[in-house]
Protein backbone atom coordinates (compact mmCIF):
# COMPACT_ATOMS: atom_id res chain seq x y z
CA UNK A 1 0.00 0.00 0.00
CA UNK A 2 1.63 3.61 -1.23
CA UNK A 3 1.37 6.20 1.49
CA UNK A 4 -0.89 9.01 0.99
CA UNK A 5 1.63 12.10 1.92
CA UNK A 6 2.77 14.42 -0.86
CA UNK A 7 4.77 17.51 -1.08
CA UNK A 8 2.21 20.64 -1.87
CA UNK A 9 4.59 21.44 -4.70
CA UNK A 10 3.54 17.65 -5.77
CA UNK A 11 0.17 18.26 -5.01
CA UNK A 12 -0.24 21.25 -7.12
CA UNK A 13 0.89 19.20 -9.78
CA UNK A 14 -1.47 16.77 -9.96
CA UNK A 15 -4.19 18.97 -9.07
CA UNK A 16 -2.82 20.65 -12.68
CA UNK A 17 -2.79 17.79 -14.27
CA UNK A 18 -6.45 17.24 -13.51
CA UNK A 19 -7.52 20.82 -14.80
CA UNK A 20 -5.77 20.54 -18.31
CA UNK A 21 -7.31 16.89 -18.48
CA UNK A 22 -10.52 17.53 -17.89
CA UNK A 23 -10.95 21.33 -19.61
CA UNK A 24 -8.52 20.71 -22.39
CA UNK A 25 -7.40 17.24 -23.74
CA UNK A 26 -11.03 15.85 -22.54
CA UNK A 27 -12.62 18.82 -24.69
CA UNK A 28 -10.89 18.39 -27.77
CA UNK A 29 -10.83 14.43 -27.88
CA UNK A 30 -14.81 14.75 -27.46
CA UNK A 31 -14.81 17.06 -30.32
CA UNK A 32 -12.59 14.98 -32.49
CA UNK A 33 -14.90 11.75 -31.33
CA UNK A 34 -17.69 13.58 -32.48
CA UNK A 35 -16.01 15.06 -35.69
CA UNK A 36 -15.15 11.37 -36.68
CA UNK A 37 -18.36 9.99 -35.67
CA UNK A 38 -19.77 12.65 -38.10
CA UNK A 39 -18.12 10.46 -41.51
CA UNK A 40 -20.51 7.62 -41.24
CA UNK A 41 -19.20 4.25 -41.02
CA UNK A 42 -17.79 4.03 -37.34
CA UNK A 43 -16.42 0.27 -37.58
CA UNK A 44 -13.75 1.06 -40.50
CA UNK A 45 -12.92 4.40 -38.99
CA UNK A 46 -9.70 4.95 -37.22
CA UNK A 47 -10.10 8.36 -36.04
CA UNK A 48 -13.06 7.47 -34.34
CA UNK A 49 -11.50 4.16 -32.46
CA UNK A 50 -8.09 5.72 -31.66
CA UNK A 51 -9.88 9.21 -30.20
CA UNK A 52 -12.75 6.79 -28.31
CA UNK A 53 -9.80 4.83 -27.04
CA UNK A 54 -7.92 7.97 -26.11
CA UNK A 55 -10.96 9.83 -24.15
CA UNK A 56 -11.64 6.35 -22.18
CA UNK A 57 -7.75 6.64 -21.05
CA UNK A 58 -8.22 10.22 -19.88
CA UNK A 59 -11.92 9.68 -18.06
CA UNK A 60 -9.34 6.60 -16.33
CA UNK A 61 -6.69 9.61 -15.41
CA UNK A 62 -9.58 11.91 -14.38
CA UNK A 63 -11.41 9.60 -12.64
CA UNK A 64 -8.20 7.86 -10.60
CA UNK A 65 -6.95 11.49 -10.00
CA UNK A 66 -10.16 12.78 -8.25
CA UNK A 67 -10.21 10.04 -6.30
CA UNK A 68 -6.18 10.01 -5.39
CA UNK A 69 -6.25 13.69 -4.77
CA UNK A 70 -8.90 13.43 -1.84
CA UNK A 71 -6.98 10.79 -0.27
CA UNK A 72 -3.44 12.61 -0.27
CA UNK A 73 -2.59 14.70 3.16
CA UNK A 74 -0.02 17.33 1.91
CA UNK A 75 3.31 17.38 4.11
CA UNK A 76 4.79 21.31 4.83
CA UNK A 77 7.74 21.69 6.08
CA UNK A 78 8.34 22.50 9.74
CA UNK A 79 11.44 24.57 11.53
CA UNK A 80 11.24 21.78 13.90
CA UNK A 81 12.33 19.30 11.03
CA UNK A 82 16.10 20.91 10.83
CA UNK A 83 19.00 19.03 11.28
CA UNK A 84 16.83 15.41 10.57
CA UNK A 85 16.01 13.38 7.10
CA UNK A 86 12.50 13.54 7.55
CA UNK A 87 9.82 14.09 4.54
CA UNK A 88 10.51 16.45 2.07
CA UNK A 89 13.87 16.64 3.14
CA UNK A 90 16.79 16.98 0.37
CA UNK A 91 19.20 14.46 1.24
CA UNK A 92 22.83 13.91 0.28
CA UNK A 93 25.11 10.66 0.86
CA UNK A 94 28.04 9.21 0.18
CA UNK A 95 29.70 5.92 0.54
CA UNK A 96 33.06 5.10 1.54
CA UNK A 97 34.10 4.46 -2.24
CA UNK A 98 33.19 8.77 -2.88
CA UNK A 99 30.25 8.26 -4.60
CA UNK A 100 27.56 10.99 -4.00
CA UNK A 101 24.06 11.05 -4.53
CA UNK A 102 21.50 13.82 -3.43
CA UNK A 103 17.55 13.06 -3.70
CA UNK A 104 14.59 14.28 -1.44
CA UNK A 105 12.32 12.27 0.29
CA UNK A 106 8.70 12.70 -1.48
CA UNK A 107 5.42 10.65 -2.05
CA UNK A 108 5.00 7.59 -4.61
CA UNK A 109 3.38 10.07 -6.76
CA UNK A 110 5.67 12.33 -7.28
CA UNK A 111 8.06 9.74 -8.24
CA UNK A 112 7.51 9.57 -11.91
CA UNK A 113 9.61 11.43 -14.58
CA UNK A 114 12.34 12.12 -11.66
CA UNK A 115 15.43 11.05 -10.80
CA UNK A 116 16.43 13.31 -7.85
CA UNK A 117 13.62 11.84 -5.66
CA UNK A 118 13.22 8.79 -3.55
CA UNK A 119 9.70 7.62 -2.58
CA UNK A 120 9.09 7.63 1.28
CA UNK A 121 8.06 4.20 1.01
CA UNK A 122 11.54 3.14 -0.57
CA UNK A 123 14.35 1.02 1.47
CA UNK A 124 16.95 3.93 0.99
CA UNK A 125 13.96 6.44 2.46
CA UNK A 126 13.15 4.64 5.07
CA UNK A 127 16.36 3.28 6.51
CA UNK A 128 17.72 7.56 6.41
CA UNK A 129 14.63 8.87 8.03
CA UNK A 130 15.24 10.36 11.44
CA UNK A 131 18.86 10.06 10.71
CA UNK A 132 21.06 13.37 10.84
CA UNK A 133 24.57 14.58 9.51
CA UNK A 134 27.77 12.07 9.53
CA UNK A 135 25.14 9.47 10.77
CA UNK A 136 25.72 6.05 8.93
CA UNK A 137 22.64 4.08 6.90
CA UNK A 138 22.17 0.91 5.94
CA UNK A 139 20.36 -0.13 3.36
CA UNK A 140 19.14 -4.03 2.16
CA UNK A 141 19.41 -3.90 -1.13
CA UNK A 142 19.57 -7.81 -3.77
CA UNK A 143 23.01 -7.29 -3.81
CA UNK A 144 23.71 -7.09 0.04
CA UNK A 145 23.38 -4.21 2.36
CA UNK A 146 25.08 -1.19 1.38
CA UNK A 147 26.72 1.67 3.83
CA UNK A 148 26.38 5.22 3.27
CA UNK A 149 26.54 8.20 5.11
CA UNK A 150 24.57 11.53 5.57
CA UNK A 151 26.92 14.48 4.33
CA UNK A 152 23.93 17.05 4.14
CA UNK A 153 20.45 17.24 5.05
CA UNK A 154 18.43 20.55 4.16
CA UNK A 155 14.40 21.43 3.05
CA UNK A 156 15.18 23.97 0.24
CA UNK A 157 11.73 25.33 -0.91
CA UNK A 158 12.57 25.56 -4.78
CA UNK A 159 14.98 22.88 -4.86
CA UNK A 160 12.54 20.74 -6.86
CA UNK A 161 11.86 23.35 -10.16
Amino acid sequence: MRTNLITRAGYQKLEAELQHLWRVERRETTEKVAWAASLGDRSENADYKYNKQKLRQIDRRIRFLSKRLEDLKIVDYSPQQNGKVFFGAWVTIENDAGDERRFRIVGPDEIYDRKDVVSIDAPMARAALGKQVDDEVRVNTPGGTKTWFITEINYEVNADA
